[in-house]
């Protein structure tokens, strides 16, 4: 008789969940926000005066148990000067096919350089587009930002930007005098 009752029981899920109303998104049309703390696309920070945060260093590779980052790191010269460190990440991507999104990349990042947006539409037909280049994942140049190379802010050291005091700035500071 046990057997009988546990059956039955059974179907009592299948039936209430029966008549209950339907969730459903329209997903394309009207998009939900995703949570604050999602995992999504990768992102390669700047400075306020459009430096990168990228110091070459590696460990986001090391860290990422997919093995699904690639990074080259490269010297800065005084003519060229990609971020305010010794180096900078020449070359960087980051296999989609292979990323597990877990964060792990983030976590050893020592200048915050990567971080994860909210960006979670990725899907592509062609598998080679699914591999993000540093230009893809690149933050975009915000108003008072100067395109690299150039030199870092005058009389600023390295531990000045790790410190957060460097502000950007405005086209009226720039000394070539030309709009970004």
């Amino acid at each position: 008789m046990p057997r009988f009752a546990d059956g039955v029981a059974g179907f009592g899920v299948t039936f209430s969940a029966m008549f209950s109303k339907p969730v459903t998104e329209q997903y394309p049309e009207t998009r939900e926000p995703t949570a604050p703390r999602y995992h999504g696309r990768h992102q390669l920070n700047r400075y306020d005066d459009g430096l990168e945060k990228c110091i070459g260093c590696e460990l986001c590779a090391w860290a990422c148990p997919a093995d699904a980052i690639y990074v080259e790191g490269a010297d800065n010269t005084e003519t060229e000067r990609f971020s305010p460190g010794e180096r900078y990440g020449q070359v960087y991507q980051i296999n989609y096919l292979r990323c597990i999104g877990c964060g792990l990349c983030i976590e050893a990042c020592p200048t915050r350089a990567l971080t994860m947006t909210g960006d979670f539409e990725m899907a592509d037909d062609n598998r080679a587009d699914l591999i993000y280049g540093k230009g893809d994942l690149l933050a975009p140049l915000r108003p008072g930002m100067q395109p690299p190379p150039h030199p870092m802010t005058e009389g600023a050291s390295d531990e000045d930007y790790y410190r957060g005091n460097i502000v950007g700035t405005t086209d009226d500071d720039r000394e070539d005098g030309l709009g970004s």
